[in-house]
């Protein structure tokens, strides 16, 4: 890994299902995340992934990728992120990245995600890496 290679891309779909399951599994319950109705009285076309559902793609991607392209064990250290334009039900988020920087033992990664309507996410991760272990027998 060197500074200034990019991540190959990740294309998520954002289905009803995952938009209200990980508001949900983030305890957060304002009705934009689950009730379409609501969501529309407020102003909004439908309901709307919220942060810690980003949070969380941001931060498989980037472990993702250097568990399984780089063979390294990946341990989240810093997970920074900006939010732009919503992501509805239908969508689909495409995440990007590229490596800012490798040192001994972290790696920082900048993110952005895009979905139809622009930019919707972008920020910066920092993962500390080292080699995998082959599991012993007990």
């Amino acid at each position: 890994m060197t500074p200034g290679e990019e991540l190959p891309s990740l294309t998520v779909p954002i289905t009803r299902t995952l938009v209200i399951a990980g508001a949900i599994a983030s305890r957060d319950y304002q009705d934009v995340h689950h009730d379409a109705e609501a969501a529309r009285a407020k102003g909004t076309p439908d309901i709307f992934m919220n942060i810690l559902t980003t949070n969380g793609l941001v931060g498989r991607y980037v472990t993702d990728y250097v568990t399984g392209h780089c063979g390294l064990k990946a341990v989240l250290r810093k997970v920074s992120i900006r939010l732009g334009v919503p992501s509805y039900p239908g969508d689909v988020l495409v995440l990007t990245g590229r490596i800012l920087s490798v040192n001994e033992r972290t790696i920082e990664i900048s993110v952005v995600g895009t979905n139809r309507l622009g930019r919707h996410v972008t920020g910066r991760v920092v993962v500390d890496a080292h080699p995998l272990r082959p599991r012993t027998a007990p």
